[in-house]
């Protein structure tokens, strides 16, 4: 079932147009104004040459939310910074899944925290981020 909201519209969208999302088998569990879920399953080719989730697939993962949750606003912007915290490694079969939620939205900027956790939920990593945004909407409100 499609997801009229806003907030489902503003995060299809972004997750329809991500070339990488897709190619990492990313997916959308939930979204509402504020807050995004994605998961992802650790295939072999994500392994670094310790036989753990590489950080880069991790982080791409926390990454993908964090927008998703700004985006989740109807706010058009893009990524200023963002910093990683690993707790431990993901490993292959791992379900991992990324909750973000925005904690500041500004015109200008909105921070927004990453939680990685893994099908046992324990703690992954954390992402913390800040982005810059447009002030204008990223989708049309009023169209279909």
């Amino acid at each position: 079932m499609t997801d009229k909201t806003i907030a489902g519209q503003c995060v299809a969208k972004m997750i329809d147009n991500d070339t990488v999302v897709n190619g990492l088998g990313i997916r959308l569990i939930s979204a509402e104004q504020g807050r995004a879920v994605l998961a992802m399953t650790v295939r072999a080719d994500m392994l670094n040459s310790l036989g753990q989730c590489h950080g880069g697939m991790s982080f791409t993962l926390a990454d993908a939310a964090f927008a998703c949750a700004t985006v989740s606003n109807n706010q058009a912007g893009v990524g200023a910074h963002a910093a990683m915290d690993y707790i431990r490694p993901g490993l292959e079969g791992d379900v991992l899944t990324a909750t973000a939620t925005v904690r500041h939205q500004g015109k200008s900027a909105s921070l927004v925290e990453v939680v990685v956790e893994n099908q046992n939920g324990k703690q992954i990593a954390l992402l913390h981020g800040r982005s810059h945004n447009f002030e204008q909407a990223f989708i049309d409100s009023e169209a279909g």
